[in-house]
This record gives C-alpha cells, sequence and structure tokens, in this order.
C-alpha cells in the first residue's frame, strides 16, 4: 500500500556544491520531518542514477551513424570512453561528478555499480559493434539502455532497481512493460492534461513484501525519438516495429527507479 504520497518538481538546474535540485513539495508545510529528510536525500540518489543512464544513452544515440557504419571497424566506443563522455555530460547537468567526496557508502556503491554497468555492457558488445561489412546493429539507446539496467541489476539488485518502461501501448519488449504500481502512475499522474511537464513522481510504499521509494522520471519525444517513433504511425522503422505515431513533446517514456532501505 502506498503511503506520504509526494510529487516533486524537477527542474534539470543544478548547481556545483551538491545537485541543488529546486523541488516543489505537494502537501508539505512547515518544517521537513526526519522522515520527508529521508525521502528527498533518496530522491536525490534517485536522480543521480537517472541523470547518469540519460546521459550514457545520449552518447549512444549520439554515434548512430558510427555504429551502423558497416566500413569501419574499431568505432573506439569502448566502455571507457563512453563512461568518460557519460561522466562529462552528468558534469554538465549537475555541476559535480557522479562520485564525490562526502557521499555515503550506499551512494557511492549505487553510482558506482551503474558505471561498472555501462563498462560492462559496451565492453560485452564490442565485437557486434565493431562488425565491418554489417549496417544496422540494433545496438540503439533503448537496447543498450535496457542492457545496462539488467547488468545493475545483476550487480545491486538487493539494494536498487533501474527500468526504463512507457506507456503500456507504447512498450515494444516484454521484459519493459510497466507493473501495476508503474502503470497506475503513468495513467493518473504521467499522463494527465494537468500533469505538469518534466515533473518527477515519488512515493514511499511497497515492492513485493519490501519497504521501497520509488521515483518516476517521465521523458518525452525529441526529434532524434520521433525517427523510430513519430508518423505516419503504421510505418516499419529501421529496428522493424511499426512507428507509434508520436509527437514531439509526447510522454514517451519513464526511467523507474526503485531504492530498497
Amino acid at each position: 500500500m502506498s503511503q506520504d504520497l509526494r510529487v516533486w518538481d524537477l527542474k534539470m538546474s543544478f548547481k556545483p556544491v551538491s545537485l541543488a535540485i529546486i523541488f516543489t513539495i505537494a502537501f508539505l508545510t512547515g518544517a521537513p520531518t526526519k522522515a520527508e529528510v529521508s525521502q528527498e536525500a533518496e530522491l536525490d540518489l534517485a536522480l543521480r542514477l537517472a541523470v547518469l543512464l540519460q546521459s550514457a544513452r545520449a552518447v549512444i544515440g549520439a554515434e548512430q551513424a558510427l555504429i551502423n557504419d558497416p566500413a569501419i571497424g574499431d568505432k573506439g566506443l569502448t566502455g571507457k570512453e563512453v563512461l568518460a563522455r557519460a561522466t562529462k555530460a552528468f558534469v554538465e547537468k549537475t555541476g559535480a561528478p557522479p562520485l564525490s567526496d562526502g557521499m555515503d557508502a550506499r551512494e557511492a556503491d549505487l553510482i558506482s555499480a551503474l558505471m561498472a554497468s555501462i563498462t560492462e555492457v559496451m565492453d560485452a558488445n564490442a565485437a557486434s559493434i565493431n562488425r565491418e561489412g554489417i549496417a544496422f546493429k540494433g545496438f540503439v539507446p533503448a537496447v543498450f539502455g535496457r542492457l545496462v539496467n539488467e547488468t545493475f541489476l545483476s550487480k545491486a539488485g538487493d539494494r536498487a532497481e533501474i527500468k526504463v518502461t512507457a506507456p503500456m501501448s507504447l512498450v515494444r519488449n516484454r521484459k519493459s512493460r510497466p507493473d501495476a504500481w508503474e502503470d497506475q502512475v503513468i495513467t493518473e499522474y504521467l499522463l494527465s492534461p494537468e500533469w505538469q511537464k518534466g515533473a518527477v513522481y515519488s512515493s514511499l510504499t511497497e515492492t513485493g513484501d519490501r519497504e521501497a521509494f520509488r521515483v518516476m522520471v517521465p521523458e518525452y519525444y525529441t526529434e532524434g525519438c520521433l525517427a523510430c517513433h513519430g508518423s505516419p504511425a503504421g510505418e516499419v522503422d529501421v529496428t522493424g516495429y511499426p512507428k507509434e505515431g508520436g509527437a514531439l513533446g509526447d510522454l514517451g517514456g519513464v526511467i523507474s527507479i526503485t531504492l530498497y532501505p
């Protein structure tokens, strides 16, 4: 059962000393309690994980032409290189590196696990990415993100989970289907005309028989997304799936993060 529901408005404008994310906390009045402070810290961690994943996926998105060039062998997209570029993007967005002094052990461990997952996925797929004579490799940001999240689960699944899901009608891979809680949040909140675009939803709830702090970070279609997810609806895209007919700015996906105490 959900409890202590809150809506957080994430403005992706960070300052160097910390994430310095500007929160609008619904239903919160007066001085914050210890529980509220704890949830803010959990949200801060969840958003760091989300931004790092987004930064790494952006590298893969930007290099699709290179990845799919059949005339080039070694693309230079090693795990080390992709992580370095993702880290640079993370710093540009947040003003601080993913790992920093003063970070508590749990946070450092989870961030480190995600960084290691990014590196491992790139290195594990190097042979396919570097194969000459093959054009489309199928190594698109969505596939990369899923593989990273699966690797992260194997490393830290007892402490945290990361998943990229979407409204049920847009999910292409069964593994990415929203669970009951995610589907409810997407349907009742993120897709609501009244929902503030870009706002993040978080809740202290239960997953299975465990208490969990869950966060849903909405993502919207950009120009780059529409090549596969835009119009005309039903036309087969380069990955072999029919396009959804999405428009610029539509809700296209959600990064779902679960943190266990």
